[in-house]
């Protein structure tokens, strides 16, 4: 691959975007690289979790590629690349994690967004200037970040470009934890790692009700759990995670 570093231990998959000389932009290559990984891991039972980052110090992601942005016409925008891929990563069946390293900007940002859990190291700093140039976060940015942190700071940082710094993205609530920035790979990798000891049956149905729960009247969405509960009262998972607990010991999960 041109521009990504891939590892698998432990059950962990880690994608890590590799173009320092730009602060790892997002380009063509790069989406379709991403797009690839995920053809392979979703169907890999060695991995159980993934974790993007960026390489280097200064930056997670830095946003698209400014210089294919002026090339940018109506066919690329009804094609939206970026915004199907993020979905694809939200819907992911495995869970996600952002290691923000650095500076998250624009298509950076919605990357994170679209992750299941976010961790920002203590030199992280965040924002969606997009209007800087004339155009808006059209990767996920105005639905995520308004789900995430409530309409009124999501239109704040949009219509301003304010960056944030990882302190104020803990408080908005934008990442869930704060870490030493030469602590954050291994943060998330733990992280991932105790999310891989859960039931896994348990842990992708929690993550699709949370989702489409969001996007959902509560009356709906306590169904979806009601009828998600109910199938994992049948499944082997349950049962072992009730004999592990009765019997004090570590569960064996099959995913079955």
């Amino acid at each position: 691959m041109q521009t990504l570093i891939t590892t698998v231990d432990d059950g962990v998959g880690v994608i890590t975007i590799n173009r320092p000389d730009v602060r790892n932009a997002l380009s063509g290559v790069v989406l379709s690289e991403i797009a690839g990984v995920l053809d392979a891991w979703e169907g890999d039972d060695a991995v159980g979790a993934i974790v993007f980052t960026g390489a280097g110090e200064k930056a997670f992601v830095a946003g698209a590629d400014i210089t294919q942005l002026a090339g940018y016409d109506l066919a690329h925008g009804l094609a939206a690349t970026m915004q199907r891929l993020y979905d694809r990563i939200e819907d992911c069946p495995k869970p996600t994690i952002a290691a923000i390293n650095g500076v998250a900007m624009g298509g950076g940002l919605e990357l994170a967004m679209s992750c299941d859990i976010r961790l920002a190291g203590q030199t992280a700093r965040m924002a969606l200037p997009e209007p800087t140039l004339g155009v808006l976060p059209g990767a996920g940015g105005t639905q995520r970040l308004s789900r995430l942190v409530g309409a009124g700071r999501a239109l704040e940082m949009i219509l301003t470009g304010r960056v944030l710094t990882a302190d104020e993205a803990e408080r908005y609530g934008l990442v869930t934890t704060v870490v030493p920035a030469d602590e954050l790979l291994a943060a998330a990798t733990a992280t991932a790692t105790t999310v891989l000891a859960k039931g896994p049956l348990a842990v992708r149905l929690a993550k699709l009700i949370v989702r489409r729960g969001a996007d959902a009247d509560q009356t709906t969405g306590l169904l979806l759990e009601r009828l998600a509960q109910t199938l994992l009262y049948t499944t082997e998972d349950k049962a072992e995670g009730a004999a592990a607990f009765l019997g004090k010991r570590t569960p064996e999960f099959r995913g079955r």
